[in-house]
């Protein structure tokens, strides 16, 4: 009997993770056992010592298809048994679906192929997102008669502002990589073969910086998302400077090597 190759893959290297969807003939979509290995995978780096960072990624052709909808009809048979709540993908307290637990580092997306309705969800989830030129971007809730509950609206309206959003939403119409990255949606196009060395180089990157740093500065960018005011912002962001503790920084240690770095990338 040929042996079941695991529904996501985990590479750790340097201090990154990389986590892969690994559904290629469902086109990874979400079924309840990928959910859950993509969840414990996710959880798992984010309690490793021995990761900074964390690349999200598919196996080609697509990143993700969306929800399993065989398994959500009942054509196909469940896939793994539910969890109790707490241990796994659930909707939270602030109403969002989430995918992926919240972790104290940075998930990068890769989209390297199609992220539709659920997977769309995934990749918004995501700290940021880098694209495949075959990647391609579209929020089909409407197509199949089913509302989104994995923040497709209020985190898509966020990323390219609400009209788009609603046009995407209504029409279930596809965003090329280019119109993606012209909507801000995702930070970087690149030719397909380079899509994850150059995620990785990015990933490596913030590896290179403190990572006491880092890491409160996305938990100060998150905490920023639920501001109401600009003056709220600006007060949330000098309460974080006020109050970081003298020395967590390591300033004067890092900084020959922090001067070195800037000079590099000044000169390229």
């Amino acid at each position: 009997m040929a042996k079941m190759e695991p529904v996501v893959l985990v590479d750790i290297e340097d201090r990154v993770a990389t986590v892969t969807l690994n559904r290629p003939e469902a086109r990874n979509a979400l079924n309840r056992k990928l959910t859950h290995a993509l969840w414990d995978a996710i959880a798992a780096a984010g309690d490793d010592p021995g990761v900074d960072a964390v690349v999200l990624t598919g196996t080609d052709p697509a990143f993700c298809a969306g929800v399993d909808l065989k398994e959500v009809s009942g054509e196909a048979p469940p896939s793994a048994a539910p969890r109790a709540p707490g241990a796994g993908p659930e909707r939270g307290g602030d109403g969002l679906f989430r995918f992926l637990p919240v972790i104290a580092k940075p998930v990068i997306g890769a989209v390297n192929g199609v992220a539709v309705t659920g997977g769309l969800e995934v990749a918004l989830q995501c700290t940021f997102l880098v694209a495949s030129e075959r990647a391609r971007f579209a929020d089909t809730h409407a197509r199949l008669g089913v509302m989104p509950g994995g923040g497709a609206t209020v985190l898509l309206a966020r990323s390219i502002g609400l009209q788009r959003a609603v046009e995407m939403s209504l029409t279930g119409n596809f965003l090329t990589a280019a119109e993606a990255l012209r909507l801000g949606l995702v930070n970087h196009v690149v030719p397909h073969d380079e899509l994850l060395p150059f995620t990785r180089r990015l990933a490596a990157d913030i590896v290179g910086n403190d990572q006491y740093s880092v890491r409160r500065l996305l938990r100060h960018y998150r905490h920023l998302a639920n501001a109401a005011t600009l003056q709220e912002a600006h007060l949330i962001e000098g309460m974080l400077a006020e109050t970081w503790r003298p020395g967590t920084s390591h300033v004067a240690a890092r900084r020959a090597g922090i001067t070195a770095r800037g000079r590099a990338q000044a000169r390229s």
